[in-house]
Protein backbone atom coordinates (compact mmCIF):
# COMPACT_ATOMS: atom_id res chain seq x y z
CA UNK A 1 0.00 0.00 0.00
CA UNK A 2 2.58 2.57 1.11
CA UNK A 3 6.27 2.86 1.83
CA UNK A 4 6.79 3.42 5.58
CA UNK A 5 10.12 4.21 7.23
CA UNK A 6 10.65 3.20 10.87
CA UNK A 7 13.40 5.00 12.81
CA UNK A 8 14.06 3.46 16.22
CA UNK A 9 17.20 2.19 17.99
CA UNK A 10 15.18 -0.45 19.89
CA UNK A 11 15.40 -3.65 17.84
CA UNK A 12 12.27 -5.11 19.42
CA UNK A 13 10.18 -2.04 18.52
CA UNK A 14 11.53 -2.14 14.97
CA UNK A 15 10.58 -5.79 14.57
CA UNK A 16 7.13 -5.32 16.11
CA UNK A 17 6.43 -2.44 13.76
CA UNK A 18 7.87 -4.40 10.84
CA UNK A 19 5.51 -7.34 11.46
CA UNK A 20 2.42 -5.20 12.04
CA UNK A 21 3.01 -2.85 9.12
CA UNK A 22 3.66 -5.73 6.72
CA UNK A 23 0.42 -7.36 7.91
CA UNK A 24 -1.28 -4.14 6.81
CA UNK A 25 0.29 -4.61 3.39
CA UNK A 26 2.87 -1.83 3.60
CA UNK A 27 6.45 -1.80 2.34
CA UNK A 28 8.64 -1.25 5.43
CA UNK A 29 12.11 0.26 5.77
CA UNK A 30 13.98 -0.03 9.10
CA UNK A 31 16.85 2.11 10.43
CA UNK A 32 18.32 2.59 13.91
CA UNK A 33 19.42 6.24 14.00
CA UNK A 34 18.22 9.71 13.09
CA UNK A 35 20.89 10.41 10.47
CA UNK A 36 20.26 7.10 8.75
CA UNK A 37 16.57 7.92 8.79
CA UNK A 38 17.09 11.30 7.11
CA UNK A 39 19.29 9.65 4.48
CA UNK A 40 16.60 7.00 3.88
CA UNK A 41 13.99 9.72 3.43
CA UNK A 42 16.12 11.40 0.78
CA UNK A 43 16.93 8.12 -0.99
CA UNK A 44 13.65 6.23 -0.68
CA UNK A 45 10.97 8.99 -0.42
CA UNK A 46 8.60 7.17 1.97
CA UNK A 47 5.00 8.33 2.34
CA UNK A 48 5.11 7.97 6.13
CA UNK A 49 7.81 7.98 8.82
CA UNK A 50 7.42 6.52 12.31
CA UNK A 51 10.24 7.92 14.43
CA UNK A 52 11.30 7.46 18.03
CA UNK A 53 11.76 10.68 20.01
CA UNK A 54 15.00 9.56 21.73
CA UNK A 55 17.67 8.37 19.33
CA UNK A 56 21.41 7.73 19.80
CA UNK A 57 22.55 10.60 17.56
CA UNK A 58 19.83 13.29 17.14
CA UNK A 59 16.37 13.49 18.67
CA UNK A 60 13.12 12.87 16.86
CA UNK A 61 12.16 16.56 16.82
CA UNK A 62 15.30 17.33 14.79
CA UNK A 63 14.54 14.43 12.44
CA UNK A 64 10.99 15.76 12.03
CA UNK A 65 12.29 19.25 11.20
CA UNK A 66 14.68 17.97 8.54
CA UNK A 67 12.07 15.69 6.98
CA UNK A 68 9.56 18.54 6.76
CA UNK A 69 12.23 20.81 5.28
CA UNK A 70 13.05 18.16 2.67
CA UNK A 71 9.41 17.35 1.84
CA UNK A 72 6.55 18.83 3.92
CA UNK A 73 4.10 16.32 2.43
CA UNK A 74 5.73 13.33 4.18
CA UNK A 75 3.68 12.44 7.25
CA UNK A 76 5.59 11.82 10.50
CA UNK A 77 4.36 10.05 13.62
CA UNK A 78 6.60 10.40 16.68
CA UNK A 79 6.69 7.68 19.33
CA UNK A 80 8.29 7.73 22.77
CA UNK A 81 8.50 5.85 26.04
CA UNK A 82 8.73 9.14 27.94
CA UNK A 83 5.68 11.32 28.50
CA UNK A 84 6.78 14.93 28.04
CA UNK A 85 4.30 17.76 27.53
CA UNK A 86 6.88 20.16 26.08
CA UNK A 87 7.97 17.57 23.50
CA UNK A 88 4.36 16.95 22.48
CA UNK A 89 3.86 20.68 21.94
CA UNK A 90 7.10 21.02 19.96
CA UNK A 91 6.28 17.98 17.84
CA UNK A 92 2.87 19.30 16.85
CA UNK A 93 4.29 22.78 16.22
CA UNK A 94 6.87 21.30 13.85
CA UNK A 95 4.22 19.46 11.86
CA UNK A 96 4.09 15.96 13.36
CA UNK A 97 0.91 14.13 12.35
CA UNK A 98 0.65 12.59 15.81
CA UNK A 99 2.60 11.74 18.96
CA UNK A 100 2.12 8.30 20.52
CA UNK A 101 3.40 6.81 23.75
CA UNK A 102 5.02 3.40 24.19
CA UNK A 103 4.03 0.66 24.71
CA UNK A 104 2.26 1.15 21.44
CA UNK A 105 -1.41 0.31 21.01
CA UNK A 106 -1.16 -1.23 17.54
CA UNK A 107 -4.90 -0.96 16.96
CA UNK A 108 -4.66 2.78 17.57
CA UNK A 109 -1.48 3.04 15.50
CA UNK A 110 -3.19 1.24 12.65
CA UNK A 111 -5.94 3.87 12.61
CA UNK A 112 -3.44 6.73 12.81
CA UNK A 113 -1.41 5.36 9.90
CA UNK A 114 -4.48 4.89 7.73
CA UNK A 115 -5.64 8.41 8.49
CA UNK A 116 -2.23 9.96 7.79
CA UNK A 117 -1.97 8.18 4.44
CA UNK A 118 -5.54 9.08 3.55
CA UNK A 119 -4.88 12.78 4.19
CA UNK A 120 -1.72 12.63 2.11
CA UNK A 121 -3.62 10.97 -0.73
CA UNK A 122 -6.38 13.59 -0.59
CA UNK A 123 -3.78 16.35 -0.62
CA UNK A 124 -2.12 14.94 -3.73
CA UNK A 125 -5.43 14.61 -5.57
CA UNK A 126 -6.66 18.12 -4.84
CA UNK A 127 -5.66 21.24 -6.63
CA UNK A 128 -4.81 24.19 -4.41
CA UNK A 129 -7.77 26.52 -3.94
CA UNK A 130 -5.47 29.40 -3.08
CA UNK A 131 -2.73 30.68 -5.37
CA UNK A 132 0.11 32.83 -4.13
CA UNK A 133 -0.26 35.35 -6.94
CA UNK A 134 -4.01 35.88 -6.60
CA UNK A 135 -4.64 39.62 -6.68
CA UNK A 136 -8.34 39.32 -5.94
CA UNK A 137 -7.85 38.97 -2.19
CA UNK A 138 -4.82 41.15 -1.49
CA UNK A 139 -6.74 43.92 0.31
CA UNK A 140 -7.78 42.95 3.82
CA UNK A 141 -10.73 45.31 3.63
CA UNK A 142 -12.03 43.88 0.37
CA UNK A 143 -15.71 43.12 -0.18
CA UNK A 144 -16.09 39.39 -0.84
CA UNK A 145 -19.13 38.12 -2.72
CA UNK A 146 -20.76 37.93 -6.12
CA UNK A 147 -24.40 37.45 -5.18
CA UNK A 148 -26.86 40.16 -6.26
CA UNK A 149 -27.14 41.26 -2.61
CA UNK A 150 -23.41 41.96 -2.42
CA UNK A 151 -23.35 43.54 -5.86
CA UNK A 152 -25.96 46.04 -4.65
CA UNK A 153 -23.88 46.82 -1.57
CA UNK A 154 -20.83 47.37 -3.77
CA UNK A 155 -22.84 49.90 -5.81
CA UNK A 156 -23.92 51.70 -2.64
CA UNK A 157 -20.32 51.88 -1.45
CA UNK A 158 -19.27 53.37 -4.77
CA UNK A 159 -21.90 56.08 -4.41
CA UNK A 160 -21.23 56.80 -0.72
CA UNK A 161 -17.44 56.88 -0.83
CA UNK A 162 -17.50 60.00 -2.99
CA UNK A 163 -19.50 62.10 -0.50
CA UNK A 164 -19.81 62.60 3.25
CA UNK A 165 -23.46 61.82 4.05
CA UNK A 166 -24.33 59.95 7.23
CA UNK A 167 -24.81 56.21 6.81
CA UNK A 168 -26.71 53.68 8.93
CA UNK A 169 -25.57 50.06 8.65
CA UNK A 170 -28.05 47.46 9.87
CA UNK A 171 -27.75 43.70 10.11
CA UNK A 172 -27.16 40.76 12.42
CA UNK A 173 -23.98 40.46 14.47
CA UNK A 174 -21.05 39.22 12.44
CA UNK A 175 -22.31 40.32 9.02
CA UNK A 176 -19.43 42.72 8.47
CA UNK A 177 -20.85 46.15 9.28
CA UNK A 178 -17.55 47.59 10.50
CA UNK A 179 -15.81 46.21 7.41
CA UNK A 180 -18.30 48.07 5.18
CA UNK A 181 -17.71 51.26 7.18
CA UNK A 182 -13.96 50.93 6.61
CA UNK A 183 -14.40 50.26 2.90
CA UNK A 184 -16.57 53.37 2.55
CA UNK A 185 -13.91 55.38 4.36
CA UNK A 186 -10.71 53.98 2.86
CA UNK A 187 -11.87 53.79 -0.75
CA UNK A 188 -13.25 57.32 -1.01
CA UNK A 189 -12.55 60.98 -0.48
CA UNK A 190 -11.73 60.47 3.23
CA UNK A 191 -9.14 57.69 2.74
CA UNK A 192 -6.25 59.86 3.99
CA UNK A 193 -8.20 61.05 7.04
CA UNK A 194 -8.67 59.36 10.46
CA UNK A 195 -11.09 56.45 10.92
CA UNK A 196 -12.22 56.32 14.55
CA UNK A 197 -14.39 53.44 15.84
CA UNK A 198 -16.43 53.55 19.06
CA UNK A 199 -18.42 50.67 20.54
CA UNK A 200 -21.39 52.37 22.19
CA UNK A 201 -22.21 49.29 24.29
CA UNK A 202 -18.75 48.94 25.84
CA UNK A 203 -18.80 51.85 28.30
CA UNK A 204 -21.06 53.27 30.99
CA UNK A 205 -22.95 56.45 30.02
CA UNK A 206 -20.66 58.94 31.81
CA UNK A 207 -17.52 57.30 30.42
CA UNK A 208 -18.96 57.08 26.93
CA UNK A 209 -19.83 60.78 26.93
CA UNK A 210 -16.22 61.58 27.82
CA UNK A 211 -15.01 59.10 25.19
CA UNK A 212 -17.10 60.75 22.48
CA UNK A 213 -16.70 64.42 23.33
CA UNK A 214 -13.61 64.55 25.55
CA UNK A 215 -13.35 66.31 28.90
CA UNK A 216 -11.58 69.13 30.68
CA UNK A 217 -9.27 68.57 33.62
CA UNK A 218 -11.32 68.41 36.83
CA UNK A 219 -14.65 67.87 35.04
CA UNK A 220 -15.30 64.82 37.24
CA UNK A 221 -13.50 62.56 39.69
CA UNK A 222 -10.56 60.99 37.90
CA UNK A 223 -10.33 63.67 35.19
CA UNK A 224 -6.72 64.51 36.01
CA UNK A 225 -5.93 66.06 32.61
CA UNK A 226 -7.61 67.35 29.47
CA UNK A 227 -8.68 64.68 27.02
CA UNK A 228 -9.68 64.86 23.37
CA UNK A 229 -12.81 62.91 22.46
CA UNK A 230 -13.39 60.69 19.45
CA UNK A 231 -15.23 63.40 17.52
CA UNK A 232 -12.26 65.72 17.86
CA UNK A 233 -9.76 62.99 17.00
CA UNK A 234 -11.75 62.03 13.90
CA UNK A 235 -11.42 65.63 12.68
CA UNK A 236 -12.61 65.58 9.05
CA UNK A 237 -12.42 61.81 8.70
CA UNK A 238 -15.00 59.21 9.77
CA UNK A 239 -16.36 58.28 13.18
CA UNK A 240 -17.93 54.83 13.30
CA UNK A 241 -20.51 54.42 16.07
CA UNK A 242 -21.07 50.69 16.51
CA UNK A 243 -24.08 49.40 18.47
CA UNK A 244 -25.68 52.84 18.23
CA UNK A 245 -28.96 51.45 19.62
CA UNK A 246 -27.28 51.05 23.02
CA UNK A 247 -26.95 54.82 23.53
CA UNK A 248 -28.95 56.16 26.47
CA UNK A 249 -31.75 58.65 25.73
CA UNK A 250 -29.57 61.37 27.28
CA UNK A 251 -26.64 60.66 24.95
CA UNK A 252 -29.01 60.32 22.00
CA UNK A 253 -30.13 63.91 22.64
CA UNK A 254 -26.52 65.13 22.77
CA UNK A 255 -25.61 63.25 19.60
CA UNK A 256 -28.64 64.73 17.84
CA UNK A 257 -27.47 68.22 18.74
CA UNK A 258 -24.02 67.45 17.34
CA UNK A 259 -25.56 66.32 14.06
CA UNK A 260 -27.84 69.34 13.88
CA UNK A 261 -25.38 72.04 14.92
CA UNK A 262 -22.18 70.36 13.64
CA UNK A 263 -20.43 71.34 16.88
CA UNK A 264 -19.96 70.08 20.45
CA UNK A 265 -18.36 70.88 23.82
CA UNK A 266 -16.14 68.73 25.98
CA UNK A 267 -17.51 67.48 29.29
CA UNK A 268 -16.89 70.34 31.74
CA UNK A 269 -15.82 72.64 28.93
CA UNK A 270 -17.24 75.86 27.52
CA UNK A 271 -15.43 76.14 24.20
CA UNK A 272 -17.41 75.06 21.14
CA UNK A 273 -15.54 72.66 18.85
CA UNK A 274 -16.66 72.23 15.21
CA UNK A 275 -17.66 68.71 14.20
CA UNK A 276 -16.32 67.91 10.72
CA UNK A 277 -16.40 64.12 10.69
CA UNK A 278 -18.76 61.92 8.70
CA UNK A 279 -20.82 59.64 10.94
CA UNK A 280 -21.36 55.98 10.07
CA UNK A 281 -23.55 54.23 12.64
CA UNK A 282 -24.29 50.52 12.96
CA UNK A 283 -26.77 48.35 14.84
CA UNK A 284 -27.78 44.72 14.99
CA UNK A 285 -31.18 45.77 16.31
CA UNK A 286 -34.21 47.02 14.41
CA UNK A 287 -33.99 50.72 15.23
CA UNK A 288 -37.30 51.48 13.55
CA UNK A 289 -38.97 49.13 16.02
CA UNK A 290 -37.08 50.75 18.91
CA UNK A 291 -38.42 54.12 17.72
CA UNK A 292 -41.97 52.74 17.84
CA UNK A 293 -41.31 51.46 21.37
CA UNK A 294 -39.99 54.87 22.48
CA UNK A 295 -36.47 53.52 23.12
CA UNK A 296 -34.75 55.46 20.35
CA UNK A 297 -35.31 59.07 19.28
CA UNK A 298 -37.13 59.32 15.98
CA UNK A 299 -35.40 62.59 15.02
CA UNK A 300 -31.96 61.04 15.63
CA UNK A 301 -32.94 57.96 13.63
CA UNK A 302 -33.80 60.09 10.60
CA UNK A 303 -30.59 62.09 10.99
CA UNK A 304 -28.53 58.90 10.99
CA UNK A 305 -30.31 57.12 8.18
CA UNK A 306 -29.63 59.58 5.38
CA UNK A 307 -28.51 56.41 3.61
CA UNK A 308 -29.13 52.91 4.94
CA UNK A 309 -27.37 49.66 4.04
CA UNK A 310 -28.79 46.40 5.37
CA UNK A 311 -26.18 43.65 5.54
CA UNK A 312 -27.55 40.23 4.56
CA UNK A 313 -26.96 37.26 6.88
CA UNK A 314 -24.59 34.66 5.49
CA UNK A 315 -27.37 32.07 5.25
CA UNK A 316 -28.98 34.28 2.58
CA UNK A 317 -25.87 34.36 0.39
CA UNK A 318 -24.40 30.88 0.69
CA UNK A 319 -23.12 31.06 -2.89
CA UNK A 320 -20.48 33.47 -1.54
CA UNK A 321 -19.15 30.99 1.02
CA UNK A 322 -16.47 29.45 -1.28
CA UNK A 323 -15.11 32.93 -2.03
CA UNK A 324 -15.12 33.82 1.66
CA UNK A 325 -13.39 30.55 2.58
CA UNK A 326 -10.59 31.19 0.09
CA UNK A 327 -10.25 34.80 1.28
CA UNK A 328 -10.11 33.87 4.97
CA UNK A 329 -7.79 30.90 4.50
CA UNK A 330 -5.26 33.08 2.73
CA UNK A 331 -5.49 35.66 5.52
CA UNK A 332 -5.29 33.03 8.29
CA UNK A 333 -2.41 31.17 6.63
CA UNK A 334 -0.44 34.42 6.58
CA UNK A 335 -1.26 35.15 10.21
CA UNK A 336 -0.48 31.67 11.54
CA UNK A 337 2.33 30.77 9.10
CA UNK A 338 0.34 27.79 7.85
CA UNK A 339 -0.32 26.47 4.37
CA UNK A 340 -3.86 25.04 4.35
CA UNK A 341 -4.81 25.53 0.72
CA UNK A 342 -6.72 22.42 -0.37
CA UNK A 343 -10.41 21.97 0.29
CA UNK A 344 -12.21 18.67 -0.41
CA UNK A 345 -15.63 19.02 -2.00
CA UNK A 346 -17.33 17.39 0.99
CA UNK A 347 -15.75 19.97 3.30
CA UNK A 348 -16.96 22.86 1.17
CA UNK A 349 -20.40 21.22 1.08
CA UNK A 350 -20.34 21.03 4.88
CA UNK A 351 -19.47 24.72 5.14
CA UNK A 352 -22.24 25.67 2.73
CA UNK A 353 -24.80 23.46 4.51
CA UNK A 354 -24.28 25.17 7.90
CA UNK A 355 -26.67 28.04 8.68
CA UNK A 356 -23.94 30.26 10.28
CA UNK A 357 -25.96 32.05 12.98
CA UNK A 358 -22.80 34.04 13.77
CA UNK A 359 -22.49 34.96 10.08
CA UNK A 360 -19.18 35.89 8.45
CA UNK A 361 -17.45 36.34 11.81
CA UNK A 362 -18.39 32.79 12.82
CA UNK A 363 -17.12 31.44 9.50
CA UNK A 364 -13.77 33.19 9.91
CA UNK A 365 -13.37 32.01 13.52
CA UNK A 366 -14.32 28.44 12.53
CA UNK A 367 -11.72 28.44 9.75
CA UNK A 368 -9.06 29.88 12.05
CA UNK A 369 -9.71 27.08 14.54
CA UNK A 370 -9.56 24.49 11.75
CA UNK A 371 -6.23 25.85 10.50
CA UNK A 372 -4.79 25.77 14.02
CA UNK A 373 -5.82 22.10 14.34
CA UNK A 374 -4.53 21.20 10.87
CA UNK A 375 -1.33 19.21 10.41
CA UNK A 376 -1.44 19.12 6.61
CA UNK A 377 -2.29 21.37 3.68
CA UNK A 378 -5.84 19.99 3.53
CA UNK A 379 -8.84 21.56 5.29
CA UNK A 380 -10.27 18.53 7.10
CA UNK A 381 -13.92 17.98 7.92
CA UNK A 382 -13.24 16.87 11.50
CA UNK A 383 -11.52 20.20 12.18
CA UNK A 384 -14.62 22.18 11.12
CA UNK A 385 -16.16 22.45 14.58
CA UNK A 386 -19.63 23.93 14.25
CA UNK A 387 -22.57 23.49 16.57
CA UNK A 388 -25.81 22.00 15.21
CA UNK A 389 -28.26 24.73 14.27
CA UNK A 390 -31.43 22.69 13.77
CA UNK A 391 -34.22 22.52 16.31
CA UNK A 392 -34.60 18.78 15.96
CA UNK A 393 -34.69 16.56 19.01
CA UNK A 394 -31.08 15.39 19.59
CA UNK A 395 -32.35 11.90 20.35
CA UNK A 396 -33.83 11.70 16.86
CA UNK A 397 -30.88 13.09 14.92
CA UNK A 398 -29.81 9.67 13.67
CA UNK A 399 -33.09 9.25 11.89
CA UNK A 400 -33.53 12.48 9.98
CA UNK A 401 -34.96 11.76 6.56
CA UNK A 402 -32.20 13.65 4.77
CA UNK A 403 -29.32 11.54 6.18
CA UNK A 404 -27.54 8.82 4.23
CA UNK A 405 -27.31 5.29 5.63
CA UNK A 406 -23.58 5.84 6.15
CA UNK A 407 -24.21 8.95 8.24
CA UNK A 408 -26.84 7.13 10.31
CA UNK A 409 -24.40 4.25 10.91
CA UNK A 410 -21.64 6.68 11.88
CA UNK A 411 -23.83 8.48 14.41
CA UNK A 412 -25.11 5.24 15.90
CA UNK A 413 -21.61 3.80 16.36
CA UNK A 414 -20.46 7.03 17.97
CA UNK A 415 -23.40 7.04 20.39
CA UNK A 416 -22.73 3.43 21.37
CA UNK A 417 -19.04 4.17 21.97
CA UNK A 418 -19.92 7.20 24.07
CA UNK A 419 -22.44 5.18 26.08
CA UNK A 420 -19.79 2.59 27.05
CA UNK A 421 -17.03 5.18 27.61
CA UNK A 422 -15.05 3.91 24.65
CA UNK A 423 -14.96 0.25 25.77
CA UNK A 424 -14.47 -1.58 22.45
CA UNK A 425 -15.47 -5.01 23.78
CA UNK A 426 -18.79 -3.70 25.11
CA UNK A 427 -19.36 -1.71 21.94
CA UNK A 428 -18.90 -4.77 19.69
CA UNK A 429 -21.37 -6.72 21.86
CA UNK A 430 -24.02 -3.99 21.58
CA UNK A 431 -23.46 -3.44 17.86
CA UNK A 432 -23.30 -7.16 17.09
CA UNK A 433 -20.10 -6.87 15.07
CA UNK A 434 -16.55 -8.21 15.42
CA UNK A 435 -13.68 -6.18 16.81
CA UNK A 436 -11.91 -5.88 13.41
CA UNK A 437 -15.18 -4.66 11.87
CA UNK A 438 -15.51 -2.04 14.62
CA UNK A 439 -11.98 -0.81 13.95
CA UNK A 440 -12.75 -0.70 10.26
CA UNK A 441 -15.84 1.44 10.95
CA UNK A 442 -13.89 3.72 13.30
CA UNK A 443 -11.28 4.22 10.60
CA UNK A 444 -13.89 4.70 7.86
CA UNK A 445 -15.80 7.37 9.76
CA UNK A 446 -12.74 9.01 11.41
CA UNK A 447 -14.16 8.53 14.90
CA UNK A 448 -10.80 8.17 16.65
CA UNK A 449 -10.46 11.96 16.97
CA UNK A 450 -13.97 12.33 18.40
CA UNK A 451 -13.81 9.94 21.31
CA UNK A 452 -10.95 8.66 23.48
CA UNK A 453 -10.62 4.92 23.40
CA UNK A 454 -9.39 2.69 26.22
Amino acid sequence: MAKILVIDDDVQIRELLNVNLKEMGHNVLLVDSGRKGIAAVENESPELVICDLILPDINGIKVLEEIKEYNPKIQVILITAYYDISSIIKAMQKGSFDYLQKPLDFDQLRIKISRALEIQSVSEQLESYITEDSEEYQLENSLIGRTPLMQDIAKYIGQLSSNRVSVLLQGESGTGKELIAKIIHFTGISKDKPFIAVNCSALAENLLESELFGHEKGAFTGAIKNKKGKFELAHDGTIFLDEIAELSINLQAKLLRVLQEREFEKVGGEETIPMKARIIAASNKNIEKLVEEGKFREDLYYRLRVFTITMPPLRNRKEDIPLLVVHFLKKINNELHKSVKKIPIKVMDKLQAHSWPGNVRELENTLRQAVVLSNSDVLLSENILVAPTTNANPQDDCYEANLSLAEIEKRHILKVLESVNGDKVKATAILGISKPTLYSKIEKYHLTEIINFR
